[in-house]
């Protein structure tokens, strides 16, 4: 098996060890490309600190029309006050959507590489995002203080997450009572995304929430090519008991 870091954030800019569009610089390694992305995926070794390379990807003027995001920010349920977590931020695409829900909230850009971390703050600054902060976390730890947020984000990410039982467990310290997490990622019949043998079914990963002790739904939307899975902890583990 090859082994390397590689950030939350790359959402589709490399494929698993051994599979096909493996080099970022594809054309068709962006967003909506055949490539992948991973949170402590063993995959090849790219060096994934040149923003700007990656930001033509994320940000790519045609990801809305089949990410929707405003379709998966209304799924967060937000209230003005709360805070949120988008975890594998990447370069921000979610966090101006984020930053308007909860005006008097906040909103935590996670992610594990300290490049797109740093691009994350300049980029709250220029867009005028006071209540964004940026923190870089571990691969294994969504980084969240006991009892502290109200909604987590993971956008295109989770099939790449290791011990996900173990990582739930960590995800439930860190909410509050009446807490939620939001997964979106990509079907098995889409024609673009992660290889096949990478990817989840909503079922698979209803049924992950629900062994981890969580309620878990899959939710009604509309996006082409993707699942929406929302997920609340144990109440124990949200009240950090």
């Amino acid at each position: 098996m090859c082994s390397t870091r590689v950030s939350v954030s790359l959402l589709l800019a490399v494929s698993a060890c051994g599979g096909a569009q493996a080099e970022p610089d594809h054309a068709s390694d962006h967003p909506g490309g055949s490539a992948d992305h991973g949170h402590g995926h063993h995959g090849h070794d790219h060096d994934f600190s040149d923003v700007a390379r990656f930001e033509a990807m994320f940000d790519a003027p045609d990801r809305d029309e089949w990410q929707r995001p405003d379709e998966v920010v209304t799924a967060l349920a937000l209230e003005p006050s709360m805070t949120v977590a988008d975890l594998g931020t990447g370069t921000g695409y979610f966090l101006a959507r984020l930053s308007a829900a909860v005006p008097s909230g906040h909103v935590l850009a996670l992610d594990v590489e300290p490049a797109m971390i740093e691009h994350v703050r300049e980029r709250a600054l220029r867009e005028g995002l006071p209540n964004v902060e940026a923190h870089v976390v571990p691969m294994d730890d969504p980084g969240l203080s006991p009892a502290s947020v109200d909604r987590v984000l993971v956008v295109d990410t989770w099939h790449h997450i290791e011990a996900r039982a173990d990582y739930l467990a960590r995800l439930a310290a860190g909410m509050r009572e009446g807490g939620a997490l939001v997964i979106v990622d990509f079907t098995r019949e889409s024609p673009h995304g992660p290889p096949p043998e990478m990817r989840l079914s909503a079922d698979d990963v209803v049924l992950e929430l629900t062994r981890a002790g969580w309620s878990a739904e899959i939710v009604d939307e509309a996006l082409p090519m993707q699942w929406i899975v929302r997920g609340t902890p144990p109440v124990t583990a949200a009240l950090g008991s």
